[in-house]
């Protein structure tokens, strides 16, 4: 097995978290100007050992009108669109377990590497499961059976492994991580299968409890000094799994967040954490939304939706479009993806370039049609794919050889550091469009003034392109199979 280790990184400040916002038309005196402005240019490219790699700078001359047989990436920072607000993974039980069977150093290279803003990609936002999920050893719950008053409720099941290493996270990312929780499903006597697993829904008797539920845990993990920001309301509410889930309809769904959840939230002194729904991939999100936001009394507890990727699992096209339609139709709602890995784990393709090309050609598109927010699934596994206790395994952009203690570093790390490590909590996306297909293109406005253009070559020949700005263009490179963060 060939193994990529972790390659030293310069890296930029990051801001605060930032709501989404309208598209909108930057309000300036006068026009950008790319004088006296040079381009740095960090690069990810198959077939070298470029990872993340400084690789060359350029410079902005005169050029005017393009002709069609000048290939460019076209940028306008005049035009400004939603605000990022950061880039993270889920911090499972999986995750949890694994790491600590690495040896100290191993630990400590591994938080550095996710989470370090100076020699690290920084990573802002962390995502847990409330309960067990298919990623933990075994299920759990953190209430006796048939407890409806939730006096038993205990988080002890969270304080051998998991606890500790999201405090580690927190610790390495400069004391500040945004954690939000989503659970997989109620224990298994709320629910009409008796089950935590396949399926099933929540009994309408119990929706006051489990709404408490989500209070309990707040609270509790906020005492063990961890602040949450958010919980989402169900992870894949319309997936029967073989593993813990459960299924709510739109109306189900809205209804327990404004008749239940929310009102818990506001009652327990919560209001200020940040709900969001859905939850699950982009096939459904648009009529789901339309469910939520349309309802005035539940969109007013809803900060946002989140969604999946695993509508393409069987070979079809992404639905990047639903997310456009939803960013269109509710601008003042964020959008955040809230999951998604390679599925299918096997030692062999530890090596495939195409698992880090999944996560960029995904977060351009979902970034251009109005995603906020991007928080990848399980952020280590071992090399099994796993710890899962229902033999669901999977990638991770980090593998754990727990028989060795060393670590393998997927492409996956660096075609998603590409983005976290330069673009900063609170930036704009602004407009940026490439000429030939085989590039994909997005662009943000740093809160430092620093403008960030992601271009990706997805084809196998090297491109020769110009970064066109205002009638200004700089030559750059686009080599095979390659992501570069172009920064002025």
């Amino acid at each position: 097995m060939k193994k990529i280790f972790f390659i030293p990184l310069i890296a930029f400040a990051v801001a605060g978290i930032q709501p989404a916002a309208k598209a909108q038309s930057a309000k300036k005196t006068k026009p950008f100007s790319t004088m006296g402005k040079t381009i740095a240019a960090y690069t990810t490219a198959a077939g070298t050992a470029l990872r993340l790699s400084p690789t060359n700078t350029a410079s902005f001359k005169e050029m005017g009108q393009p002709v069609e047989t000048q290939i460019c990436v076209f940028v306008n920072p005049e035009k400004t669109f939603q605000t990022f607000f950061g880039i993270g993974a889920a911090l499972t039980d999986a995750a949890a377990e694994t790491y600590f069977k690495l040896p100290q150093n191993k630990q400590q290279e591994l938080l550095k590497a996710y989470f370090d803003k100076k020699d690290g990609i920084g990573y802002s936002i962390a995502r847990t499961n409330i309960n067990s999920c298919d990623f933990s050893s075994n299920s759990y719950t953190y209430v006796a059976d048939n407890d409806k008053d939730l006096k038993t409720f205990d988080i002890a099941p969270d304080r051998k492994f998991k606890i500790p290493f999201i405090k580690a996270a927190t610790a390495a990312a400069g004391g500040k991580l945004n954690l939000f929780a989503s659970p997989w499903s109620p224990p298994s006597w709320m629910k009409d299968n008796n089950d935590m697993l396949h399926g099933g829904h929540l009994k309408k008797d119990y929706y006051s409890s489990w709404a408490n539920y989500f209070t309990k845990f707040i609270k509790a993990y906020e005492k063990e000094g961890m602040p949450v920001w958010g919980i989402s309301i169900q992870n894949e509410p319309m997936a029967k799994q073989i593993w813990e889930s459960c299924i709510y309809t739109a109306e189900e769904e809205r209804d327990f967040l404004k008749n239940n959840l929310g009102p818990a939230m506001e009652k327990a002194g919560l209001k200020s954490k940040k709900i969001i729904v859905w939850d699950h991939n982009r096939d459904l999100m648009f009529q789901r939304a339309q469910t939520y936001f349309d309802d005035p009394k539940a969109a007013k507890y809803a900060w946002g939706i989140g969604f999946h990727w695993y509508e393409d699992w069987s070979g079809g096209q992404p639905m990047y479009e639903n997310v456009k339609l939803v960013h269109e139709a509710y601008p003042d709602k964020s959008i955040m993806f809230t999951e998604g890995c390679n599925e299918k784990f096997m030692p062999t393709r530890l090596d495939d370039w195409k698992l880090g090309e999944r996560y960029g050609r995904s977060m351009i598109n979902d970034f251009n049609n109005g995603m906020g927010g991007f928080t990848d699934w399980n952020i280590l596994l071992d090399e099994t794919g796993g710890p899962n206790h229902v033999g669901n395994f999977c990638f991770a952009p980090v593998h754990a050889d727990t028989k060795t203690g060393q670590l393998v570093y997927t492409n996956a790390f660096y075609y998603i550091g590409q983005f976290s490590k330069f673009i900063q909590p609170g930036a704009k996306r602004i407009s940026s469009s490439a000429s030939r297909s085989e590039l994909l293109t997005t662009a943000f406005l740093n809160p430092d003034g620093k403008t960030v253009v992601i271009v990706m070559n997805q084809g196998d020949k090297k491109t020769e392109y110009n970064l066109w700005i205002n009638g200004n263009a700089a030559a750059l490179t686009a080599l095979p199979h390659s992501m570069a963060t172009l920064i002025f």
